[in-house]
């Protein structure tokens, strides 16, 4: 600690002797070194290249606002209509391409799906086979003839065979029928043949045909016309419910779709043996007989329940409502809706709804592809294809393709999936499997994508996927997966920031990748690929990593000399930062919500360690060079170096967005002690440039105020000045604590050497200015530099601050102690005080310039004041004065600010209290109206400077020769008596603060006797008197008085014996004096003890006086004025020796030469003080 203290004291007292450090030399270069080699520089006086030097500064220090400004006009420059960059980067992908074989095969397929159509159609299908036909030439590209070819053969071939597939799912709100409240549900349901009516008259008439006919039936009393039915299926009874739950599945072959009807009955189960059972039975019998006895047995209970005669049946299951659905009324893709319960007769109660799910397929087709392929895989071709033509007829945003197809392409992929039977899980991976594929070629919208992959998880059922479908859809993932990552990895080609457009898509793609790796098909096909975000990290940093050397081949930095390889890199710096600006904004944000990647954290720390080994590299050269003794730091290779620092501290700085475990061992943590010695020769460079800045400034300089301002363009030169540099140093945050000491106090020294060489500037071309000028403009321009003064100094106030000097010596503190800090605090205040000297040493002689100007005006209106008679009025003989004060406070108030004002009015006010007293001091013994209009003229003074609280304060202003003229004019206006007074009170004022004197103390006691009128004075001794004799000693005695004599005209002096060879001398003597109420009333009345040394041969000497006011021992109430007053506690009053004609007062009586009281007083005190002198 000891050491880097002398370490820094040694810096600290080479940064103090600023003349030294200014004028170091460097010594000269070699030939062709970037850094050239000069003598001492001259001081530049070119404008125009100090103003060039810190432009160049300010568009320096404004680069990370500038490049967060670009990175925002970047991300919002492209709008969502400008087409994204091409994503063809998956180059080995070849599309399959189906044969024309395959596609005749294909088209067969399409024109039977087309014949064979059922079901009704939505609003948005075709329902013309022509138009169908048209738009499936376009697709297949096929001629009329082979249309016609195809088409006959498929009318010839066995049509389609089509079944029903219903799910039965839940009810509710059914009627009770049991005495609990509740019913047991359960459901028979069937296919009843050719019961759809097939006149559309009829339709509208009936709303279910069949529940008219069995009401018909239920009249007749035979069982033999019972209902037919090809096969019943039932239900689970569900006990205690009117919301059953059933979930069942059934399938019905269908004899003719167009006309066959779905008959569905719910009942309450009530006996052991019901319809529940005979139904469950009957699907067990063979052959009609068997079948007709069960139905009988239906057919009975069905009559018992409808009939209102036969209620009284035991042990008959209750019905609950029925519902009928003609097949040809179910739409193309099925029913999944609630059905309302309807009654079979006008006596039946019924209520609530069926929720069921049914869907016509075929069962048998009787193509030649459905022969050798599967369903899956026809289906997925015939959507290849039709995807491949809607898509190349996209003419706006092809590339923003949501996949829509068109309603013919919608009506014909609709049929064919219902007719082949495919689950809405097999239709969710053919889609995925035919647009992930197709993207690859002609990027489609992400969103489609994931919208694809959402429809696969909801339908997920891993049993429905085995075999060839789950392998096929492992592969689509993996394509899929693949070609996103090689987009990942050039994502700064493919989705520059710069494409709103592009953003979007990255954004929709890493959405659909970070869907795709949690969902449960990715992790049942793909079980190995569980790691997803590793190979995205991967890809990134991958990705990071040749975009980086992509610029190392582009600028080259390796080439040229050393100041064109740091201009180059600064490039090479400002990219990356700019790509890492990119990312922090944008991608990081897309990765982390997507696919929780930090993209930042990986970017950065690849290009953070490239650019730190690069730039590591270049900086050895650098301080190799500046290391040797004849090479001096140029201007452009200090302007690259610091731009280089400054660049590299931008990338640093994204740091904080790190995480805390990922920013603590970086490349760049250390990287200014790369720049350490050349940034120390730069701030020299800024110092140089910084001087001759300021004395342009002050050479073009008029002292002409600024609009809205009161100082002129110099101040503002040097403020902006200053400011670029503390800017520097701010931008720097140099963080080791001994550097940060070390340029600090440069820094310092350099604002406080330029700031007095600015001053300096300033006085010099104000003094050179003023001969030939006239008062007011010579004023003006004088407080104008003032206030260019005021403005630096005020500015170099805040260098603690702006230079941040408590953090400095924190940092201090931590490494060297509290001795550290001392020794910063030391050095930093000591410069801003010397600098805070040297200004107010300035601004006083610019300040004694103008009242210089003003003495003689001053002069000789207080001249005109001292010799005006009696006669004139004190306001006429003061308004001249007053006149000049206020034209020049007008003057002063319309072009200083108040800090200056409050200087020059103080200046002033000091001025005019020094002439004063210098007139009254001169004209002494004269009449009192001498006084009195001083003392008018000192209160008009008073009022005009304080201006009723806006100039100076009364507390400044009667102060120091306030108070002396004060004094000086109120004892000359007194009369001698009154001046005599006033020296005994304060003779009495001064007795009080006398404590332990060296010329002894003596012992008295004082009592009065009121009714006597008497005062009784005991001395009783004295103690460490000053010896006056040869021998040592002296001969005291003590002179007892009634003072001032004027009041007390009839009391004599009295005295003690003389007590020989002593300086602790017993006298116990009494002594009585006459004393009355009004003399011992007032505050000056006194009794003075004169200690005298008794000498035989010459006159006594004087060893000490004391005074005592009568008030303490006279004034009622006193314990002395009591008739107990003889038992008082003695006094002790201490003994002084002080020169009488050291009191103004003494010089005021001595000037009244015809007064004989004055003369008479003085005459006594000089006495005294001549014996003072003798000794």
């Amino acid at each position: 600690m000891t050491t880097l203290l002398d370490l820094k004291s040694s810096v600290l007292r080479q940064v103090q002797r600023s003349q030294s450090l200014r004028s170091r030399r460097e010594p000269p270069p070699t030939a062709g070194s970037p850094l050239t080699h000069c003598p001492d520089p001259l001081p530049r006086r070119m404008s125009e290249e100090c103003t060039e030097f810190f432009e160049r500064m300010n568009t320096i220090l404004q680069k990370q606002e500038n490049m967060m400004r670009a990175a925002q006009a970047e991300s919002q420059r492209g709008a969502c209509t400008v087409p994204p960059p091409q994503e063809h980067v998956d180059q080995a992908f070849i599309a399959d391409r189906i044969s024309r074989t395959e596609l005749d095969l294909l088209y067969e397929e399409a024109v039977y799906t087309v014949v064979n159509r059922v079901g009704v159609p939505s609003p948005e299908q075709v329902k013309s086979d022509e138009e169908l036909f048209a738009y499936l030439l376009k697709v297949f590209d096929m001629g009329e003839e082979e249309h016609e070819i195809t088409l006959q053969k498929v009318k010839e071939s066995k049509r389609a065979n089509f079944s029903l597939r219903i799910s039965v799912m839940k009810a509710k709100n059914l009627m009770a029928k049991d005495a609990n409240g509740y019913s047991d549900p359960y459901c028979m349901l069937g296919i009843l043949l050719g019961q759809s009516p097939r006149e559309t008259d009829e339709k509208k008439e009936r709303k279910f045909s069949f529940r008219k006919r069995r009401e018909k039936l239920e009249k007749r009393s035979s069982t033999k016309e019972v209902l037919p039915a090809r096969c019943i299926q039932v239900t689970e009874v569900k006990p205690e419910t009117l919301n059953p739950v059933w979930d069942e599945h059934f399938v019905f072959e269908i004899d003719d779709v167009h006309s066959d009807l779905l008959h569905l009955d719910i009942w309450d189960h009530d006996d052991d043996v019901s319809v529940a059972e005979a139904c469950k039975k009957l699907n067990e019998v063979s052959g009609l007989r068997g079948m007709g006895r069960y139905f009988k047995q239906i057919a009975k209970s069905v009559r018992a329940n409808g009939s209102a005669s036969s209620s009284s049946e035991e042990n008959a299951d209750d019905f609950l409502g029925c519902i009928n659905i003609p097949l040809n009324e179910i739409p193309v893709v099925g029913y999944d809706t609630w059905f309302k319960l309807e009654p079979r007769s006008s006596a039946s109660k019924v209520q609530g709804e069926c929720h069921l799910i049914m869907k016509l397929f075929t069962s048998q087709r009787d193509t030649t592809l459905s022969k050798k392929d599967t369903n899956v895989s026809i289906h997925r071709k015939l959507l290849t294809q039709i995807v491949e033509y809607e898509h190349t007829h996209i003419k706006r945003e092809p590339y923003n393709w949501n996949g829509q197809v068109s309603p013919p392409a919608w009506t014909v992929l609709t049929h064919h999936a219902v007719q082949t039977d495919l689950s809405p899980l097999q239709q969710a991976i053919i889609r995925w499997q035919c647009y992930s594929s197709h993207h690859r070629t002609q990027r489609l919208c992400y969103s489609l994508l994931l919208r694809l992959l959402r429809t696969i998880d909801a339908e997920w059922d891993p049993p429905a996927v085995r075999g060839d479908l789950e392998r096929q859809l492992s592969d689509s993932f993996r394509l899929y997966t693949e070609h996103c990552l090689c987009l990942m990895k050039n994502m700064r080609q493919v989705f520059p920031c710069s494409s709103a457009a592009a953003i979007t898509r990255y954004e929709l793609m890493l959405r659909g990748i970070g869907y795709m790796q949690n969902m449960r098909a990715f992790k049942t096909v793909c079980p190995l690929r569980n790691e997803l975000h590793l190979d995205i990290t991967t890809a990134v940093k991958k990705g990071a990593c040749e975009w980086y050397e992509s610029l190392i081949a582009r600028y080259k930095p390796e080439d040229g000399t050393l100041e064109e390889q740091l201009k180059k890199l600064v490039q090479v710096v400002d990219a990356v930062c700019g790509d890492v600006q990119r990312g922090q904004n944008i991608y990081n944000k897309l990765f982390y919500s997507a696919v929780k990647v930090d993209f930042f954290s990986i970017v950065y720390r690849q290009l953070e360690k490239q650019v730190a080994d690069d730039v590591n590299v270049a900086m050895e050269r650098v301080c190799g060079t500046l290391e040797q003794e004849s090479s001096r730091l140029t201007q452009t290779m200090g302007e690259t170096i610091f731009e280089l620092f400054m660049s590299l501290k931008i990338l640093k700085g994204f740091r904080e967005f790190l995480p805390l475990k990922d920013a603590k061992m970086l490349a760049l943590t250390g990287f200014h002690n790369w720049f350490k010695s050349s940034i120390h020769k730069w701030l020299q460079i800024v110092h140089e440039r910084s001087c001759d800045r300021i004395r342009n400034a002050v050479e073009t300089d008029t002292f002409e105020p600024l609009q809205q301002v009161k100082h002129s363009s110099s101040a503002v030169e040097v403020a902006a000045c200053f400011s670029q540099v503390r800017e520097i140093w701010h931008q720097l945050a140099w963080p080791d604590s001994a550097g940060a000491f070390i340029f600090v106090t440069r820094l310092t020294d350099n604002f406080c050497s330029e700031a007095v060489c600015y001053s300096e500037m300033i006085t010099r071309k104000i003094e050179r200015s003023q001969l030939g000028r006239d008062h007011k403009s010579f004023t003006v321009q004088l407080c104008i530099a003032l206030n260019d003064m005021e403005h630096v100094r005020v500015f170099l106030g805040h260098l603690p601050r702006d230079l941040d000097w408590p953090g400095v010596e924190r940092a201090m503190e931590e490494s060297c102690g509290p001795e550290g800090k001392e020794q910063v605090y030391k050095a930093l205040n000591g410069q801003l005080f010397n600098m805070d000297l040297d200004l107010q040493r300035e601004a006083k002689r610019l300040i004694s310039l103008l009242t210089d100007k003003m003495l003689p005006e001053l002069r000789r209106y207080i001249q005109h004041i001292s010799l005006s008679p009696d006669s004139i009025n004190n306001d006429d003989a003061v308004s001249p004065l007053m006149k000049y004060l206020q034209d020049t406070m007008v003057i002063l108030t319309e072009n200083l600010v108040k800090e200056n004002l409050s200087r020059v009015l103080q200046s002033s006010w000091e001025l005019l209290l020094r002439m004063i007293l210098d007139a009254v001091t001169e004209n002494r013994g004269v009449q009192v109206e001498f006084y009195n209009r001083f003392q008018y003229t000192v209160e008009r003074l008073l009022q005009f400077f304080h201006a009723k609280g806006e100039g100076l304060s009364l507390e400044d202003m009667k102060s120091g020769d306030y108070k002396a003229l004060e004094e000086e004019l109120k004892l000359n206006k007194c009369s001698s008596f009154e001046l005599i007074e006033q020296y005994y009170l304060e003779k009495i004022s001064h007795q009080k603060t006398l404590k332990h004197t060296r010329y002894g103390r003596i012992s008295v006691k004082c009592y009065y006797d009121a009714p006597e009128q008497r005062l009784t004075v005991e001395i009783l001794h004295a103690a460490d008197i000053i010896a006056l004799d040869a021998n040592g000693l002296s001969d005291p005695f003590v002179i007892v008085e009634l003072c001032p004599h004027h009041l007390f005209p009839l009391a004599k002096s009295q005295r003690t014996q003389v007590k020989l060879k002593t300086l602790h001398p017993v006298f116990d003597e009494l002594f009585y004096f006459h004393v009355s109420p009004e003399q011992y009333r007032h505050r000056f009345a006194c009794l003075t003890f004169t200690v005298m040394d008794y000498d035989w041969l010459s006159t006594n000497d004087f060893a000490g006086e004391a005074v005592a006011p009568l008030s303490d021992f006279c004034w009622p109430g006193r314990p002395s004025a009591s008739p107990a007053g003889k038992s008082v506690q003695p006094v002790i009053l201490h003994l002084s020796r002080s020169k009488p004609s050291e009191k103004p007062i003494m010089r005021m009586l001595d000037a009244r030469i015809g007064d004989r009281e004055a003369q008479e007083f003085v005459r006594r005190l000089k006495e005294i003080e001549k014996s003072m002198e003798e000794e």
